[in-house]
């Protein structure tokens, strides 16, 4: 099943304006978050929680960001 991350992404250029700075403060490499942005890499549990925090995403949005097709 394939994602699609774009709100996911317009929060982060809200939030970091480029992900270089999202992907540092999830402690994750460019290419990792862009990989997962692309849908080629899964996003971890833990990996959602920590997004959803420094993104200030409330937890009933959860499907919004990271499970909509």
């Amino acid at each position: 099943m394939k994602f699609n991350y774009s709100k996911l992404l317009g929060r982060i250029t809200e939030i970091y304006g480029v992900q270089s700075n999202f992907a540092r403060d999830m402690k994750l490499s460019e290419r990792t978050i862009s990989l997962k942005l692309n849908g080629l890499r899964t996003w971890k549990d833990i990996e959602i929680k920590r997004a959803m925090e420094l993104l200030e995403i409330p937890i009933n949005e959860v499907h919004l960001y990271f499970f909509s097709e």
